[in-house]
């Protein structure tokens, strides 16, 4: 339950060097806010900060800090990420002028900054009070009690402590990390009674220590839901990227009792993008997982029920029931499903690759992973829009990013606009006609081997990092004989069931199947894994969407 908060003692607070834009942001926000909350002014990072630490010295609570990006000595960023030492549920927005939006993009990822605002935000009633309305009911809806972090200790080249990292980052769990070779990662391996030979050691908020987790018992130990409340379902979705949570999302807001089964972290692919420009309303980009996260608190607040680190194995048809088993051998069942289990990148087959995954290679965009690639010479194999934004994203600290293409060019598989960023990016490069042989290095990656495909020239080249990105194969074996797909394991529905107009031999109702249904009546299919789908974004949730509205249809007429 959320805390009790006395408006008295909470504050929000302002901080920007000009007096004058100082006191125009305070005197907006008292204006709207000043009955309920304290408004603080500082005019630097440094005296924000000291007010911070007396705030909470006193026991006050702080729900919204409001900070310009051009400050001297200590930038709105920069003071951002400090202040949340002190504060880490206050709710961060930055004040930018239109020059410096890519800093506060960058930001989003940086500090998981909640929102900027471009200067000027006249008129207050359309720019800032509805974004400050909508932090606020956020904060409101927490715990403010202070903040217990999950620390890890790991090997910086250890390929499960960066999974560990990426599974509790994409699901948003607080954590601190500490290297095995450093004081305090010793002292925690010390104190659990390790020699660091088996890493990473999760130490949780209540004191337990995890050594090698798997992905279900450090949810379970980070508070993530695991466990269904119920043994049956009005509608099952079975993936938590954009299509499963778009059709959570219309689910539970339209009544259906829903539940989104996820095997790792919600978000799919698009939540592992830096910055995905073209999805509509963003008009200056979204990164995968602030668009994963508003979604996520979306579905939850219609009350959808979401379970992380649950692995579907099996669909069993039962009369009117559709019964979705769990690979520890538990069972749920619904009226009916939706299939949103998405692709998984295609795994590179070289030489010395699968040795050194996670050690250096990397496959999707690793955010984790990204501060430690600043000013190293960065490899991305692919030439589709995955690669190209995260080339962008990672050009922004790397020493140079080269993506390697097989292709003749990216023009045929990347959008125009992400083509033309990377051709104006300096630090970008281009290998057309390249493949990469083989991967090299005793414990993390060293060396790659480049092949040009016209020639068969090959070279040898200095490489600490490889993120790769070579398409997508559909996550769905555990559907074989029960579900229709195609040769590639895409899933077919409605249309492509019936190229003759006829329904499939193993239909058992009247009607033909809905345009996203699957062979299984009640059963459907919305986004990456069906087949000939668009594999973009904003089709999935549609998809998502319309999946709901067919369960609907299918629910009146059984």
């Amino acid at each position: 339950m959320a805390q009790a908060v006395n408006p008295a003692r909470t504050v929000l607070m302002t901080v920007d060097d000009d007096p004058g834009v100082s006191r125009a942001v305070a005197r907006d926000l008292r204006r709207r806010y000043g009955e309920s909350y304290r408004v603080v002014r500082a005019e630097s990072g440094e005296s924000a900060l000291h007010a911070l630490r007396e705030l909470k010295l006193r026991g006050d609570l702080v729900a919204v800090i409001v900070a310009d990006y051009r400050m001297p000595n200590m930038n709105g960023i920069e003071f951002l990420e400090r202040a949340l030492d002190v504060y880490p549920g206050a709710r961060r927005v930055l004040l930018t002028a239109y020059a410096d939006t890519d800093a506060a993009i960058n930001a989003i990822n940086v500090i998981d900054l909640d929102h900027y605002l471009l200067k000027p935000w006249e008129p207050p009633e359309e720019k800032l009070y509805p974004v400050l309305d909508d932090l606020l009911e956020a904060w409101r809806a927490t715990d403010h009690r202070s903040v217990a972090v999950t620390k890890v200790v790991g090997h910086r080249w250890s390929a499960r402590s960066s999974a560990v990292r990426e599974f509790l980052a994409r699901n948003e769990v607080p954590y601190r990390w500490y290297s095995s070779d450093d004081p305090e990662g010793r002292r925690l391996l010390c104190a659990a009674g390790q020699d660091g030979l088996r890493l990473p050691l999760v130490v949780t908020p209540d004191g337990t220590a995890l050594v090698e987790p798997a992905d279900r018992d450090l949810a379970a130990r980070v508070g993530l839901a695991t466990t269904p409340t119920a043994d049956f379902y009005d509608l099952v979705i079975i993936g938590g990227g954009p299509a499963g949570l778009g059709a959570a999302v219309y689910g539970a807001s339209e009544g259906l009792r829903t539940v989104l089964v996820e095997r790792s972290a919600t978000g799919g692919q698009a939540g592992q993008s830096s910055r995905i420009e073209n999805y509509l309303g963003f008009p200056d980009g979204v990164s995968g997982a602030q668009l994963t996260d508003r979604a996520r608190r979306q579905a939850a607040k219609f009350g959808a029920e979401m379970l992380t680190a649950r692995e579907v194995t099996g669909l069993e048809i039962n009369g009117a029931s559709r019964v979705v088993r769990f690979s520890d051998g538990s069972a749920i069942a619904a009226h009916a499903v939706i299939l949103a289990t998405g692709v998984s990148y295609r795994q590179l087959d070289a030489p010395g690759v699968a040795e050194l995954t996670g050690c250096g290679v990397f496959y999707g965009s690793a955010l984790t992973e990204a501060a430690a690639c600043h000013g190293h010479d960065v490899y991305i194999v692919g030439g589709a829009n995955s690669a190209g934004q995260a080339a962008i994203y990672l050009a922004r600290g790397a020493k140079s990013v080269t993506l390697v293409v097989r292709r003749a060019s990216v023009t045929t598989s990347m959008s125009h606009y992400l083509v033309e960023q990377v051709e104006e990016t300096p630090t970008i490069s281009v290998r057309a006609n390249t493949v990469v042989d083989a991967a090299h290095g005793e414990h993390q990656l060293e060396r790659l081997t480049l092949r040009d495909t016209r020639t068969g020239n090959t070279e040898l080249v200095d490489a600490q990092w490889m993120f790769v990105f070579i398409g997508a194969a559909p996550l769905t074996d555990w559907l074989e004989g029960t579900v229709r797909r195609d040769p590639r394991g895409f899933i077919l529905t409605g249309p492509d069931l019936t190229p003759d107009g006829h329904p499939p031999a193993d239909w058992e109702l009247d009607r033909p199947p809905y345009h996203l249904e699957t062979n299984v009546p009640g059963v459907f299919v919305a986004g990456d894994a069906r087949a000939e789908s668009a594999k973009r974004v904003a089709s999935a949730v549609g998809e998502g969407a319309m999946a709901v509205m067919l369960v609907h249809r299918y629910l009146e007429q059984s």
